[in-house]
């Protein structure tokens, strides 16, 4: 039996446990804390965003924490930015994004851009690249102002903004930077060293390159035309309502959406609810909204990235539509294709215009009037992925494969039979046919995989570790390729269509004439044409005897590439001396496989230019001092594995000079190289 005599009083606090010292009010201060929060400090960890690191991160966090209604009054400005590593090949690409930011008609005149810094309107590239001689990366902005166009001038804005970035910062910036005036928001690109002025790396912190800059410069332009007025507030709202791109309208009613994912289109104020009420009755047209029943509306699921690829889209369109007015082509609108460069199909077309699709990241584009009738977008990717095309000239795009190479499964079938180990001398041991060149042709590829992605790794005898799934992994590294280069251009012609009609060698049009395959052409718009243009060709190579009109067809001659390439050589050899019409020396005639060529270029002249029409191939040159002539690959065509001997005779000069004394040289084109001496 239990009895309730045994009673022991425990003196203290309500609920204490009892120890000898009572919890410190700053624990009891944390533990309500973390109650509050939902949870206890121990369970939940913060995370490191590295938000923080780097010059201006105070700046930046206080600038971030404005009122959000404020951007209703305050002047708008945009800001891209990048970091670029200059590490390998990074100082190149420097140097060529330098020279992309001061080409021809940027200016308001049209003429090339200027570089200018803090001091000074004109400034040296060279030599500020010269100053970036060894750092390890640089920021790149570009500053585009909402009222830029009101500016006559833009270099005091972004002067001021580097000045109070300085000031910011707490140091220092060597920069230069270029204006922009060639599309329908004036801009600056703003090119800043990575360096503080003590010589360290500069390092600024996220956000106040994402919020603190943009925040410099819009207090900069709200001190030069004020604060927005209610006017233009209301006109901005009232233009957005009929637009077909994500606006601040949308995302408002985004905010609103309930539990059970309606929106109302009722307002306190009037004016809100108009624009609300007719937002949604766009939405609705689009077919992006719904009303279940009066003032009740739902919202397509993906609403917000639908409404920002509508308004990429449209911003394509217009690229395209004034790429067409520039040049006096008229097109139905219905004829404008964005293609998807993972799912398009080939084209075939001529080159209409090239451009930056983000300026920022290089991301270039082409305009393409295709042989199937319509007017294509093709984003290119990366601007060094795709050569410099002359606007004219006929092409061929086709999406890059995602998958693994041959080279990848031959590199796995050697490895899975040698424990996963790979090197030259093991594939010629497997493979008695295969030459050193084929065999190192697979470790290029695997030393790419390696720079790139890190999934093959090397030993130090040159060995490679293969892994078993090598074959997913060179597919991965395709598809981290072909964000760069989604696409493959191949140029078929420099020469625009209508010269082609006309010209003394091998064209597009007569490979089309010949070809068992030829494209298929649409009866309409550049296909259409290329048909007109092909029965131009046929009637030119009639009349030139390179072919002959049997009835209802046409017979071309036996050879008749080669024979037109053979007329190409020669005009070209009669530009190269000043005597056009002038041909191969001795009249052809061949000696032992040794071909001599004259006649030979006078002393100092220059070389005339020749359009060649081979893809890929450009006009022969003079070699400086020698007069020799770098013969292009007209001769490889028709020529190879034979010996070419070439010589100057130069000649007396008043003053003083050389006379009677010959220069020879000789090539050999063997296997589509050539040595010469």
């Amino acid at each position: 039996m239990v009895h309730d005599d045994g009673f022991e009083p425990r003196l203290g606090k309500i609920r204490s446990l009892g120890g000898r010292r009572g919890r410190k009010y700053l624990h009891r201060v944390l533990q309500a804390t973390n109650l509050a929060k939902g949870g206890s400090g121990s369970s939940r960890k913060s995370r490191f965003s590295g938000s923080r690191i780097g010059r201006g991160a105070g700046i930046g966090r206080v600038l971030a924490a404005r009122d959000r209604y404020a951007a209703y009054r305050r002047r708008r400005v945009v800001i891209k930015s990048r970091i670029v590593k200059l590490a390998g090949k990074g100082l190149q690409g420097a140097r060529a994004h330098l020279r992309y930011i001061q080409r021809d008609g940027v200016t308001r005149d049209g003429r090339p851009g200027q570089l200018y810094d803090a001091a000074h309107d004109q400034v040296d590239g060279r030599a500020f690249l010269d100053r970036a001689e060894g750092d390890r990366h640089q920021f790149r902005f570009i500053v585009s102002a909402e009222d830029g166009a009101q500016y006559e001038d833009l270099k005091p804005l972004v002067r001021r903004l580097m000045a109070r970035m300085e000031e910011d910062l707490g140091t220092r910036l060597d920069w230069v930077a270029v204006d922009h005036y060639n599309t329908g928001h004036p801009h600056s690109h703003v090119i800043v060293r990575g360096k503080e002025d003590r010589g360290r790396d500069l390092i600024i912190a996220r956000d106040y390159i994402t919020t603190g800059m943009r925040e410099r410069a819009a207090e900069i332009v709200g001190l030069d035309f004020g604060p927005r007025s209610d006017f233009e507030i209301e006109d901005r709202l009232r233009q957005e309502v009929e637009q077909e791109r994500l606006t601040s309208l949308d995302r408002a009613l985004l905010r609103d959406v309930g539990p059970n994912g309606l929106v109302s289109a009722v307002d306190a104020d009037a004016f809100r609810q108009s624009l609300r009420a007719g937002r949604l009755r766009k939405l609705e047209r689009l077919g992006l909204a719904e009303e279940i029943r009066p003032g009740r509306w739902h919202l397509t699921e993906g609403l917000e990235d639908t409404l920002r690829r509508t308004g990429e889209r449209g911003d394509i369109i217009k690229t395209m539509h004034r790429a067409m007015t520039e040049r006096g082509v008229a097109r139905a609108a219905t004829e404008y294709v964005i293609d998807d460069p993972a799912q398009a199909r080939p084209i075939v077309g001529r080159v209409v215009a090239r451009g930056l699709s983000d300026e920022i990241n290089d991301r270039h584009y082409l305009i393409v009037d295709g042989i199937d009738g319509y007017f294509h977008y093709v984003d290119i990717g990366a601007g060094q992925s795709v050569e410099p095309l002359p606007e004219g000239a006929i092409i061929r795009v086709e999406s890059r494969r995602t998958e693994a190479r041959p080279v990848d499964r031959t590199v796995a079938e050697i490895a899975a039979t040698y424990d996963g180990r790979y090197s030259v001398d093991i594939h010629l041991q497997h493979d008695s046919t295969a030459s050193q060149d084929f065999a190192e042709s697979h470790v290029r590829r695997l030393e790419a995989m390696r720079k790139l992605t890190g999934t093959v790794a090397r030993e130090p005898d040159g060995t490679w570790i293969i892994a078993p799934d090598h074959l997913e992994r060179a597919a991965e590294f395709e598809r981290r390729q072909a964000k760069d280069r989604p696409v493959a251009v191949t140029s078929l012609s420099s020469l625009p269509l209508e010269r082609q009609v006309t010209a003394d060698g091998a064209t597009w049009l007569d490979r089309e004439l010949l070809s068992v395959t030829p494209e298929a052409l649409r009866d309409a718009g550049f296909g259409r044409e290329v048909r007109d243009a092909l029965v131009q060709r046929r009637q030119w190579l009639i009349a030139e005897n390179l072919a002959r009109q049997d009835q209802d067809r046409v017979v071309f001659r036996a050879g008749l590439l080669d024979t037109l390439r053979r007329r190409e050589l020669a005009r070209v050899a009669g530009q190269l001396s000043g005597e056009p019409g002038a041909g191969l020396c001795g009249g052809g005639q061949r000696r032992a496989h040794r071909r001599r060529l004259s006649p030979c270029p006078r002393p100092g002249q220059r070389p005339l230019r020749a359009d060649r029409e081979k893809p890929g191939v450009h006009p022969g040159a003079m070699a400086a001092g020698a007069g020799a002539p770098s013969w292009s690959a007209g001769v490889r065509d028709h020529a190879r594995g034979r010996d070419f001997l070439g010589h100057r005779a130069a000649e007396g000069r008043a003053g003083g000079g050389v006379r009677g004394v010959t220069i020879e040289w000789q090539f050999t084109i063997r296997n589509g190289r050539m040595a010469g001496g």
